[in-house]
């Protein structure tokens, strides 16, 4: 197998498809062109776990998802068909939300400090006099305690409340009689001899005191930097690369983990096996599974799911091949919008606030401010006191009063909302620490002082543990203020606030793809890319249909209008989001459009505008859900689906073609650019998602692989509802770079000349053109491509797509982009 992709084709492995049906799917993943198949975590997760974030148990395979043998039948199937394996894997944090279904935690959580798994969570022990607290409560420990709704059941050795179930410590229900009693009283005094501390929910934000992922405390921190744990850890992760099961690791959200380069090159070391006398497998065969001739010699294939701000660069120390593709995603979306939608895109968001009663919008870093300091001050306040707390003497005081803890808390929260990336690595990467602390200063003088001495100390202790926990709070910060809340307030053109995107930043010129592009095949050519992600807010077809606003600023604000007036929430600028998840994901095929088809859109637009309510905080969330607004979101849906459903058909007939275009487009430039090519499941065909669950719903394996037979026996599509096209453009794709990888070696622009340059992008990957249309409602308003030509190299070229073939030299676009909005050529002779 080869050390690298060609490209990767993502699953998401469920119980519903578990490893063998997607052992089933692995003859068309073969068929379709991809070099290696990329599955989600399979490693034990919480019963019912649709995603496998939430990890249980480490050491084995999750039986809902097939398990070892399961596991075992899809690496065979894999091999035979040629295909490499890539597995995601969790390492910063595991599923704690049934303690039963995790013994590392249930045994904590019975034993205390002294369990031999303590070791393994990041607790602060210190402010809650060694216990765990656990903020699973409904009301006040009182108000429980009165009502009866926890149970002691010595005999069984555990505590119940309602369906939570805590084990006891041992010997902590000696003296209460009986064991099982439901007296408050001898509840009460069960209680306070545990290791862990029952709260309220509303103060877990407060007083928590292990690290959660992000906010969420069904999900613990795990300390992989201590030796023994990376080790327990990863024994699993261990044997996979052992028996050569594995060619790859996607390594989820490395900024929580203490010391994210390091962690990478403990990873190396695992997978840098001595090498056996036997032969290898042939690349074209595979190995089989266990056969030792299949196991490494060399480090694992890693990528690394890491967003990147503007301008930022990977860690080049890190011992991996590069992220997961957000970045590549955002220079893609960028380059299809049209520079002249922002202003009447901003004056309409404007208007919207105007009309609203709301204040004029704040410029985005203003709003990414204001939004990363709430998060500081009430979802992860408890990573600031803990921060405060460890804060050294000498810092603190410097032989006088710098202030109380409530005024070292809000210095902290102020440099972390003012942090400019999800992370630094120090001592690389200070230029972010002073930026935040500058921005710091700025907005608010009075903590200069304080200011100055937490950055003095993070510069001058990158190793100490103040620095590395402020640095582990740093992305937490970003990523729920930017992503789950800015994101759903910044509304203007809703394509743009993707992960790894910025949404001030509204278009990107042809130039500047092409920097960016030559970037990544000098730097990194073996990071993944990507246009759809199970993590992604919209599809990238979505998005490639909403970037059609930006063409026709006008003609949105009239539909706008004309469908707020017909159902609104009140809120000028999340009716535009939710009218542009609507006109989004809206079947253009009128003949899709049954009672059941509706049924099911309703239901998922519902849900997506009560999430995004949530996650935007400005009228509901998820804490405080306001019945009011949230009946209103809804009331938008059904209209969408009844009174304003003409209005909304006839804006999509407009714009889906165009919409088809672009992502065509993108699909090209995604397929056929520098980096390793990932395929999100299902996304070879238009793929119409809004945020998860929404994009994680099955897929129709088989219309797809009906679909490219097909294709196979000749049948050339049109770019239609069916989306063949895509699925034509995404196999020939595929095949090429799997079968000619010679023709994907460096990045070169190819110049477009004449009338309709602009509506151009060319490039030569080493042997293998790609030319794609931008801007197809501008192209068509300006009289379309006339004679604008693209300079080729020489030789004769034929496009895979269509079979045509074009001279080289100075070849007329409308001639290569006859049959299609792209065009992905190859020389056939010199």
């Amino acid at each position: 197998m080869t050390a690298r992709p060609a490209s990767t084709y993502r699953l998401q492995i469920r119980p519903g498809f578990d490893l063998d049906a997607a052992a089933e799917v692995v003859p068309y993943l073969r068929d379709l062109g991809v070099g290696w198949a990329y599955l989600s975590p399979i490693l034990q997760s919480a019963a019912g776990s649709a995603h496998g974030y939430d990890v249980v148990d480490p050491t084995r395979v999750d039986a809902a998802r097939g398990g070892p043998e399961g596991f075992a039948r899809f690496v065979a199937a894999a091999r035979a068909a040629g295909l490499g394996v890539l597995v995601d894997i969790v390492p910063n944090h595991v599923g704690v939300a049934d303690p039963a279904q995790n013994p590392w935690w249930w045994d904590v959580l019975r034993l205390g400090v002294s369990s031999p798994h303590a070791a393994a969570f990041d607790i602060d022990w210190s402010p809650a006099d060694g216990r765990v607290r656990l903020p699973i409560l409904g009301a006040e420990l009182d108000e429980v305690l009165s009502a009866g709704e926890i149970a002691i059941d010595g005999d069984a050795g555990v505590a119940r409340y309602f369906d939570h179930v805590l084990p006891l410590a041992p010997g902590s229900t000696d003296g209460i009689e009986p064991a099982g009693s439901d007296d408050a009283a001898d509840v009460r005094a069960v209680l306070r001899r545990q290791h862990w501390e029952l709260q309220h929910w509303r103060r877990g934000d407060a007083e928590l005191n292990y690290r959660r992922f992000f906010t969420v405390t069904s999900l613990a921190g795990v300390r992989v930097e201590v030796p023994e744990v990376f080790d327990a850890a990863h024994v699993e992760v261990a044997r996979w690369l052992r028996e050569g099961l594995v060619d790859g690791l996607r390594i989820d959200h490395p900024d929580g983990l203490a010391d994210p380069g390091g962690y990478l090159e403990r990873l190396a070391g695992l997978a840098a096996i001595e090498p056996f006398d036997t032969p290898a497998a042939p690349a074209t065969q595979g190995p089989e599974v266990g056969d030792v001739a299949a196991r490494r010699c060399a480090p694992v294939y890693v990528v690394v799911e890491k967003i990147l701000e503007g301008g930022e660069e990977l860690p080049g120390w890190w011992a991996t091949d590069g992220t997961t593709g957000y970045d590549a995603m955002a220079e893609i979306d960028r380059v299809l919008v049209d520079p002249d939608g922002e202003t009447p895109l901003d004056e309409l968001d404007a208007r919207l606030r105007a009309e609203s009663g709301m204040p004029p919008p704040s410029p985005y870093l203003d709003l990414v401010h204001d939004a990363k300091r709430a998060v500081a001050e009430t979802a992860l306040q408890t990573e600031v006191r803990r921060l405060v707390r460890l804060l050294p003497a000498a810092l603190r005081d410097g032989g006088r009063d710098r202030g109380s803890d409530a005024e070292w808390a809000d210095a902290l929260a102020e440099l972390l909302a003012n942090f400019p990336v999800y992370r630094a690595y120090l001592p690389a990467g200070a230029e972010h620490l002073g930026h935040a602390a500058r921005e710091t200063i700025r907005r608010r003088p009075e903590f200069t002082g304080a200011t100055q001495a937490i950055a003095r100390h993070l510069q001058t202790d990158p190793d100490g543990e103040f620095t590395r926990r402020f640095m582990q709070t740093t992305g937490p910060v970003m990523a729920k203020g930017v992503e789950d809340t800015t994101f759903y307030r910044h509304t203007r053109l809703t394509s743009l606030a993707e992960v790894g995107g910025d949404p001030s930043a509204f278009s990107l010129a042809v130039p500047g793809l092409h920097a960016a592009f030559a970037r990544r095949q000098a730097a990194w050519p073996h990071a993944l890319t990507a246009l759809s992600t199970h993590d992604t807010k919209r599809s990238g077809d979505v998005r490639a249909r909403l970037a059609v606003l930006a063409e026709l600023p006008e003609r949105w604000a009239d539909a706008l209008d004309r469908l707020r007036a017909i159902a609104s929430t009140g809120h000028g600028p999340f009716d535009n989001l939710l009218w542009q998840a609507v006109v989004g994901v809206w079947p253009a095929d009128a003949g899709e459009n049954s009672s059941h088809a509706d049924a099911e859109l309703r239901e998922r637009l519902t849900a997506y505008g009560i999430k995004a309510a949530r996650e935007a905080k400005e009228r509901t969330s998820w804490e405080d859900p306001d019945a009011d607004f949230e009946s209103r979101v809804s009331a938008v849906v059904d209209a969408a689906l009844g009174a304003a459903r003409p209005i909304v058909a006839t804006f999509v007939a407009e714009i889906a073609p165009r919409g088809w275009s672009n992502a065509l487009s993108a699909a090209l430039l995604h397929l056929a650019g520098p980096g390793v090519p990932d395929v999100y499941q299902g996304t070879e065909l238009w793929d119409f998602s809004l945020v998860d669950p929404d994009n994680r719903r099955a897929v129709d394996f088989a219309v797809r692989r009906a679909l490219l037979a097909r294709l196979d026996r000749g049948w050339m599509p049109d770019v239609d509802a069916s989306g063949a096209a895509k699925l034509l453009l995404t196999s020939r794709a595929l095949r090429l770079r799997r079968d000619r990888p010679e023709l994907f070696t460096r990045y070169r622009d190819l110049p477009v000349v004449g009338p309709a340059s602009g509506h151009a992008i060319a490039f030569d990957r080493g042997g293998a053109v790609a030319v794609a249309t931008r801007l197809p409602a501008g192209l068509a308003r300006s009289g379309g491509w006339r004679d604008t030509a693209v300079l080729l190299p020489p030789g004769t070229w034929r496009d895979v797509l269509t079979g045509r073939t074009v001279p080289g030299g100075r070849a007329a676009v409308a001639g290569v982009l006859s049959g299609y909005p792209v065009a992905l050529l190859v020389r056939t002779r010199p």
